[in-house]
């Protein structure tokens, strides 16, 4: 019996150490994007503070940065993978991320919003509103930053 469970604590302690390994081995490419793409803004817009990274999968991969600039601003930073251009805004040039999800609320009656985030496509940037629909279907919505404008919807899936 004694040996049963050294061998079963045994088992538990290698699942365990397999489990971490592959989640921190999964993180790696996500801290090298976020490094470089750190790097480049330090470099090129005098980026002053990391708040927030992540990476935006749309027609294109962007990296996106929300931080602080010289002035101490709070800007937002998107870095396309294909583009050699960065673009830049202040956080108060475009709609938050409440206004989005009322611009959602107003058109429609989101059971679950999932997430929303920051993106870019064809040089735009927009918030993407991932939710759950009634009929727990999975939907996307599109809000031009800037403007709040609907971009585009993608529903039902």
């Amino acid at each position: 019996m004694k040996k049963w469970i050294i061998g079963f604590v045994i088992f538990i302690v290698v699942i365990i150490g397999i489990g971490t390994k592959i989640y921190f081995s999964a993180l790696d490419p996500v801290k090298a994007a976020e490094k470089k793409a750190v790097a480049r803004a330090k470099e090129e817009i005098q980026l002053q503070k990391v708040q927030d990274f992540h990476i935006y999968n749309g027609l294109e991969t962007v990296n996106v940065i929300e931080g602080k600039n010289s002035k101490n601003e709070n800007i937002i930073v998107w870095i396309p993978e294909s583009s050699k251009k960065i673009f830049v805004k202040k956080a108060t040039d475009g709609i938050s991320k409440e206004e989005a999800i009322q611009k959602l609320q107003q058109e429609k009656n989101p059971k679950e919003i999932i997430s929303v985030r920051l993106g870019m496509e064809k040089n735009i940037p927009l918030w993407e509103i991932y939710y759950r629909s009634e009929n727990n279907l999975i939907n996307y919505y599109y809000v031009h930053f800037e403007t709040g404008e609907w971009l585009k919807k993608i529903e039902n899936l």
